[in-house]
């Protein structure tokens, strides 16, 4: 017996969408993210 297959969300190219935004969540921070965080830092002083 076949297990039914997840319906993939993929782009006109081919792209896999959920697995970009899978891979993308454990990337580390994001661009906002790492400003934020320096301008916590540097307002600090």
């Amino acid at each position: 017996m076949d297990r039914p297959q997840k319906k993939r969300n993929l782009t006109i190219a081919g792209t896999d969408i959920d697995e970009v935004k899978r891979l993308n969540s454990q990337s580390g921070l994001s661009y906002n993210e790492a400003k934020k965080r320096l301008a916590e830092i540097y307002y600090k002083k």
